[in-house]
């Protein structure tokens, strides 16, 4: 069985903490590796090396960091597949959903790559007599990452590389659930010309975690994971002095307006609803169609496309819609709410808690399933399932939509489906969600925007990528500069009186 390492000042690095986690292949069940998981005196060994590395990377020009990065994102085109199989190895995902999360990791890469323009200052000439002043946009130092497991290539990169770029260096601290692809992403950055010690992965559980928000070298730390965990990382990096970005749970909501082309609503349902398995942050869980008469054709549209899914493992081709979840701890939760779906009186329309796939009997698949008839108080529409389940909540009113969704605990992402100019006006402008969609079911900003949810679904005072990126991992240093004026006059060959 292949054992995983910790990548330390640009060496694969076994770990000495004596424990590990078992890395399980999803679509049979079976443990494919196991990874090591660090403890704090591990930790100190790669904070050590990377602040030692870090002040000589911050000397150098913006420029000729973004020139890493340039190199880094031609490796990455170069390496897609091999990057991509491994991905959907341990995470169970489809072969082009996970060149996909590979590629918005990468086009965060290429924006980072305007770092010379991102990191310009500001100048006031002559502020004052003979005074100017001048701010700089500098490095924090060292900085730290803890990512999930959905997303095992693209949030690592939506973290280190502005960090990197800004000239920080850089620990992350990826899931245990599916780490090879982050220890990969390492090896690539130090091929593109990133010098030892900048970028470092430290695999672990909470023992890692901690030892990342208690240790004071550390200057920031970025997170993206479940809400309660969100909250810990947040309030405990923050007691701790750090520059903290915390990005929690979802429950996304799509209104579906009784004007809006149904056959599009109900494609971009069951895309963004199961998905990945419906293992997305941004995922649509809830679909509110306005008016009994709009549920019903919709839900007669669903149900077709839901029973055609195609559910198998990556291996089984491109035409595959869904692998299975990560653990079996996953699937058995999904199945879990799903009951208490039943339980509480929603109408289950797609049933698939008996789906089994030959030859994969002990992999983690979930058959998708649809619910009509749900309730704003059933667990299922308060929890975020993370697996293949898609609810419908009836809405009499625009207005009761709306609400459904302003009222929910989260808000990461939303989605409205009309022909209506003035309707999707209307929606973008009051919904109290982060990332809304008009006729667009998974509204992930491009690199060039930011990336970030309200309410339970983010903690901190800036977004992900975009701009806000370059903010989070520098500080402003202002300057008032005052210099003696005059012309002078020629040499002096006296000692001048003092006035």
């Amino acid at each position: 069985m292949q054992e995983l390492t910790h990548f330390i000042n640009g060496e694969h690095v076994k770990g000495t903490s004596g424990r590990f986690a078992d890395v399980y292949n999803p679509a049979t069940g079976e443990v494919q590796a196991k990874v090591p998981l660090a403890n704090k005196a591990e930790m100190d060994i790669a904070v050590a090396a990377a602040q030692a590395a870090q002040p000589a990377w911050a000397a150098v020009n913006p420029q000729r960091r973004a020139r890493v990065l340039m190199k880094f994102v031609d490796l990455l085109n170069r390496d897609m597949d091999k990057l991509a199989e491994a991905l959907s190895r341990e995470h169970g995902k489809t072969f082009p959903d996970a060149k996909g999360d590979i590629q918005r990791g990468l086009e965060v890469a290429e924006y980072c790559i305007a770092a010379p323009q991102m990191l310009k200052g500001e100048y006031t000439d002559a502020a004052g007599p003979g005074i100017d002043i001048y701010s700089m946009r500098q490095a924090l130092g060292v900085t730290a990452g803890i990512t999930p497991f959905n997303f095992p290539a693209m949030i690592p990169m939506w973290m280190f590389a502005p960090a990197i770029a800004c000239g920080n260096a850089f620990i992350l601290k990826p899931s245990e659930r599916d780490p090879s692809v982050p220890l990969m992403l390492a090896e690539l950055l130090e091929e593109a010309g990133l010098p030892k010690g900048i970028i470092q992965v430290v695999n672990g559980d909470k023992e890692a975690v901690d030892a990342i928000l208690y240790d004071p070298i550390i200057q920031s730390v970025g997170f993206v994971g479940s809400t309660p965990i969100a909250e810990y990382i947040y309030g405990t990096g923050c007691a701790q002095g750090k520059r903290v970005q915390c990005f929690g749970g979802a429950k996304n909501h799509m209104i579906i307006m009784p004007d809006a082309d149904l056959d599009q609503a109900a494609d971009a349902l069951v895309g963004a609803g199961y998905g990945a398995a419906g293992e997305r942050c941004m995922a649509i869980s809830v679909a509110v169609p306005v008016g009994a008469e709009t549920a019903d054709k919709l839900r007669d549209k669903l149900i077709p496309r839901i029973e055609k899914l195609k559910i198998a493992p990556y291996t089984a081709g491109d035409d595959v819609d869904y692998g299975p979840v990560v653990t079996k701890a996953a699937q058995e939760n999904i199945l879990r709410l799903v009951q208490t779906g039943v339980d509480q009186g929603a109408d289950l329309v797609v049933d698939g808690r008996d789906f089994s796939l030959q030859g994969y009997e002990d992999g983690f698949f979930v058959g998708p399933h649809l619910f009509d008839n749900v309730t704003k108080d059933m667990d299922i529409y308060k929890t975020e399932i993370f697996g293949p389940v898609l609810s419908m909540v009836r809405a009499q009113s625009y207005e009761e939509a709306l609400g459904l969704a302003m009222d929910h605990e989260y808000g990461n992402g939303t989605a409205i489906y009309t022909r209506d100019g003035d309707t999707a006006r209307d929606f973008a402008n009051r919904i109290n969600v982060g990332m809304v969609g008009v006729n667009v079911p998974i509204p992930v900003p491009l690199a060039y925007h930011t990336f970030g949810g309200w309410k339970k679904s983010a903690f901190g005072d800036l977004n992900q990528h975009g701009p806000d990126s370059f903010k989070f991992y520098t500080r402003t240093k202002t300057v008032t500069s005052r210099w003696p004026s005059g012309i002078k006059e020629g040499g002096e060959f006296h000692f001048k009186q003092m006035d």
